[in-house]
């Protein structure tokens, strides 16, 4: 029978902690493009266990700020250049949320909503209606338990794929299995060790 392991990466989760790991390691901002990395390096080795059927990338739609037109162009170019990468790779790049700008204080920063509200619709979809056998869930985002916890109320296998550096406690008793990216095999992902 073919496997049926589906792959959901929260992707603005997933590049917030790439980044977390490049600052640990005092990657400077130059050296350091999140659109570049190698993710499936970084999977294959994590995840050699598992045939993999489907590979899922959420992210948010990202809108043009023209108070801050340089970062919104240059995200924006990021965003595209990391949809094509994926995309040869064959994963879907999945919109499901939005970045909008909000003025804090003096400053404009930068908040992702709704992609994991996507992801938890459909991993719930995904074992109701019988897609998959087991699902690997690369987030951190503990609002995603109550989805979980659904998957594998109906039968469906739930590993927490993570983040050595922090991973999520409440992810790593709900699911079935946990796997954690080291430092290192991030850090090679990026083309820096």
């Amino acid at each position: 029978m073919k496997s049926r392991t589906i792959l959901l990466i929260d992707g603005e989760n997933f590049l917030h902690k790439v980044k977390e790991v490049l600052k640990e390691a005092k990657v400077g901002d130059k050296r350091a493009n999140l659109s570049r990395i190698n993710i499936n390096s970084l999977l294959e080795k994590s995840l050699e266990e598992f045939s993999i059927s489907r590979k899922l990338f959420y992210a948010a739609k990202l809108h043009f700020n023209p108070e801050t037109e340089a970062k919104s162009k240059e995200l924006i170019l990021q965003q595209r250049y990391l949809k094509t990468q994926l995309t040869k790779h064959k994963f879907k790049f999945i919109i499901g949320g939005n970045v909008r700008s909000q003025k804090v204080g003096n400053k404009v920063i930068f908040r992702e909503k709704g992609v994991d509200v996507k992801i938890a619709v459909d991993m719930v979809s995904f074992a109701v209606d019988k897609e998959a056998q087991t699902i690997i869930l690369c987030s951190s985002d503990s609002d995603l338990q109550p989805a979980v916890q659904e998957a594998k109320r109906r039968g469906i296998k739930v590993v927490y794929l993570g983040f050595g550096r922090n991973p999520n406690k409440g992810l790593t008793y709900t699911t079935d299995k946990t796997i954690l990216f080291r430092d290192l095999e991030v850090l090679e992902a990026c083309g820096l060790k």
